[in-house]
């Protein structure tokens, strides 16, 4: 037959497609909830230099919200990547936002008869996608609740790959980067802090140093991660970061793998620098307990240069009546548990790594 004849059907197969996508989207979510909304709640780092997108970068990011309603969705630039969703009492989940589609559909089907608890965490590294979060869509006619109730206690992370999760979803096999593989959610900084039941904010970029980046200059980097660490997004330039938006009670620094990854490292600069950092931080925040960690990525004469450059960072500072700064370290990951991407811890080690981190804060901390 001729291609003519297939026209008309053509037309009606797209405009049905049309419709059922419309409609689709409509009874899903039509009342939008603007970033700016005031009964949101976020976590993280974030940019409200535009109110209504609101940009990250570094992950961890947490949106929280109290809904009403059956249905829910998220308004976010296409292709910001990986979030996780925690939703009344289901169990947590994934979603994605994909490149070409602003929409990211949570849930639907859920009860009317009550207001739902939300929570959605980015769990990527941002740099490369730039997210953006716009806002909520709900059933029409409905709106937010209440304010969230957040935890008191707050926990800042700084760190690397580890603190970011590279490769914990993946396994040693797995050779080529993938954000798909990558979930902040479960790493040691957000599990303990779950369990502690405290705000986790996170300061973190895979392959970043204190004094030096991976294979970077023996002498040092300027970009390490203490030129990153004034700035709201990552970056040596631009929104400086309000840090009166969040007072962590303790601060949890994980930097040194990245520092020694070859053996030009030069221990001296690597005290220094945590000496300088830790200068930084306690301008910052007067109060709050201070700990260095030990990753688990290292062992052999790496983890004991990194051990003894805290060490002396400590004592150089307690001569200046700094008291307030402590070291945890975590055990050398041996592979039983299997390994993620790249070597990195995977999931179940990062477990292990809140199980051993949880009892220390806990008793530094008095939680």
């Amino acid at each position: 037959m001729p291609i003519s004849f297939f026209r008309p059907l053509f037309r009606l197969l797209a405009l049905s497609f049309i419709i059922c996508h419309l409609s689709f989207s409509e009874a899903l979510a039509r009342s939008f909830i603007a970033a700016d909304h005031p009964l949101l709640s976020y976590v993280g780092r974030t940019s409200h230099a535009n109110p209504r997108a609101v940009a990250f970068s570094y992950p961890g990011v947490q949106i929280h919200a109290v809904f009403q309603g059956t249905s829910v969705a998220m308004k976010a630039k296409p292709g910001s990547g990986f979030f996780m969703v925690e939703l009344d009492n289901m169990a947590p989940f994934k979603v994605e936002s994909v490149k070409g589609d602003s929409i990211v559909k949570i849930s639907s089907g859920l009860s009317a008869e009550h207001a739902h608890r939300l929570t959605v965490t980015y769990i990527n590294e941002g740099l490369l996608m730039k997210p953006v979060f716009y806002g909520f869509l709900l059933d029409d006619g409905c709106d937010l609740q209440e304010k969230p109730q957040l935890p008191t206690r707050s926990i800042e992370f700084v760190g690397n790959s580890i603190t970011c999760g590279l490769g914990n979803e993946g396994s040693e096999a797995d050779k080529k980067h993938s954000y798909a593989l990558q979930n902040q959610y479960y790493t040691y900084a957000a599990i303990a802090s779950r369990e502690l039941n405290a705000q986790c904010w996170v300061v973190a970029r895979s392959g970043m140093g204190i004094y030096r980046n991976t294979l970077g200059n023996p002498k040092g980097d300027a970009d390490n991660m203490q030129a990153y660490y004034p700035f709201t997004l990552f970056g040596t330039s631009g929104e400086r970061w309000d840090f009166s938006r969040n007072t962590p009670d303790v601060v949890c620094v994980n930097l040194g793998t990245n520092d020694t990854t070859n053996p030009s490292y030069d221990v001296s600069l690597l005290s220094a620098a945590y000496v300088k950092f830790i200068r930084t931080l306690r301008s910052h925040y007067p109060e709050a307990k201070i700990v260095l960690l030990t990753g688990t990525m290292v062992r052999g004469r790496r983890l004991q240069d990194i051990q003894t450059a805290q060490q002396d960072a400590i004592a150089l500072l307690k001569k200046e009546g700094e008291q307030q700064v402590f070291r945890f370290d975590f055990t050398p990951d041996d592979g039983s548990l299997g390994y993620g991407m790249f070597k990195h811890p995977n999931v179940a080690r990062n477990r292990v790594m809140a199980e051993e981190l949880v009892p220390f804060l806990r008793n530094l901390m008095g939680w």
